[in-house]
């Protein structure tokens, strides 16, 4: 019930902003709003806060100052993020991000963070992805729906949903040409497979128990992470998207939790966090002997890959309660900036001037980076 009320108090704010401006409606809630002006290239911080707190935050970091403007969303439109902002991704001129446990995805101008709409309808909102082939369409996936819903970009509603044959908790999707492939991580040990032309599930592949995240190299391989489960270790599985085969399989040591997959702007070296932060080459025959950053006390909690430098930013969660830091590395590895931003971040979104699209795949330029994060501070 507390929540519905939640909900409704924030759609109420939203639709003053979207139509009056937010200081316009009410007095007791929106707050002052501020001027954003953005650069033209930097990196979109996710910081997901702690869940039910509707402490959420929106930073951007611009590498060429050093600069951090933290709150962005709170100070451009008066009103909060909301409740565990889950991930952010950049498509044809609009910043899309998704809050999971406020069940929405707020629409923003990622030049100066204005609100310029909504899409709800969902329950538990974890990815968005839009389709390669069909400018009009995106997919939305949800934690507790057995469903993905159909949006239409054109007006932010959704327009019909996917059924998943009773499995939940649909996270993060990849296309290889009209297949979208979306990992289950709940319970779950499928990578499912949909028909982007039928907007259909055609298939599935088991994996490890709890698939945590998914990306595609340049080569047209899957790459996902596993958690493991009643003896099975924890592992990382490369599949062939266009046989949908399991080709490699590379168990991790013991009570290590793997997540957090990225690549480089080329597409040929992964990189993932399993403790450490690791990184290997996509053609490797075996996990690498040394990690490329050790582990040092901390909770590592995201972690990206600047397209155009390859630059590394690690998300530290420290205790999961004071504001977090994301440390930025060379492709060396050494520490060059430590930036201080929200509560709990562990997501990140490249903006590279013009290009804010999504990446497709085989396009391993653009800046569309989103990265998992599962169940440490209890929004999971």
């Amino acid at each position: 019930m507390f929540r519905s009320i939640r909900r409704s108090i924030r759609r109420i704010a939203v639709l003053c902003a979207l139509l009056f401006g937010a200081g316009a409606c009410m007095d007791y809630g929106p707050l002052d709003e501020e001027p954003i002006d953005l650069p033209q290239r930097g990196l979109f911080i996710v910081s997901e806060g702690n869940f039910t707190w509707d402490n959420a935050s929106l930073s951007f970091y611009d590498p060429a100052t050093g600069r951090v403007e933290n709150e962005i969303f709170l100070r451009a439109n008066g009103m909060k993020l909301g409740d565990v902002a889950q991930s952010m991704t950049l498509h044809r001129g609009r910043g899309y991000v998704v809050v999971n446990n406020s069940g929405a995805v707020y629409v923003v101008d990622p030049t100066n963070c204005r609100l310029m709409g909504l899409i709800e309808g969902v329950v538990s909102p974890r990815y968005i992805h839009f389709l390669d082939n069909d400018p009009t369409k995106a997919y939305l996936t949800d934690l507790y729906d057995a469903r993905i819903a159909v949006v239409d970009t054109s007006t932010n509603r959704i327009r019909s949903r996917i059924d998943m044959n009773r499995h939940r908790s649909t996270e993060q999707m990849v296309q290889w040409g009209d297949y979208v492939f979306v990992n289950c991580w709940s319970y779950d040990d499928k990578i499912l497979v949909v028909d982007t032309t039928t907007d259909r599930l055609v298939d599935s592949i088991r994996v490890g128990w709890q698939p945590t995240s998914l990306v595609l190299d340049r080569n047209g391989k899957i790459w996902t992470a596993t958690d493991g489960t009643n003896g099975e270790g924890s592992a990382l599985w490369r599949i062939d998207a266009a046989t949908r085969r399991i080709e490699e399989y590379f168990p991790l040591p013991a009570n290590t939790r793997p997540s957090e997959l990225t690549l480089n702007a080329a597409g040929d070296e992964l990189y993932f966090i399993a403790r450490d932060v690791w990184r290997m080459s996509v053609g490797a025959a075996a996990l690498p002997d040394e990690p490329f950053l050790p582990y040092a006390g901390t909770t590592y909690y995201g972690l990206t890959v600047d397209p155009e430098t390859s630059e590394v930013y690690v998300a530290d969660a420290i205790d999961y309660m004071q504001r977090g830091v994301v440390y930025r590395f060379t492709p060396a590895g050494a520490c060059i900036d430590t930036i201080r931003v929200g509560i709990n971040p562990g997501a990140f979104c490249f903006k590279a001037g013009a290009s804010n699209r999504a990446g497709t795949s085989g396009d391993f330029g653009l800046s569309d980076i989103k990265v998992e994060k599962f169940g440490n501070n209890g929004s999971h």
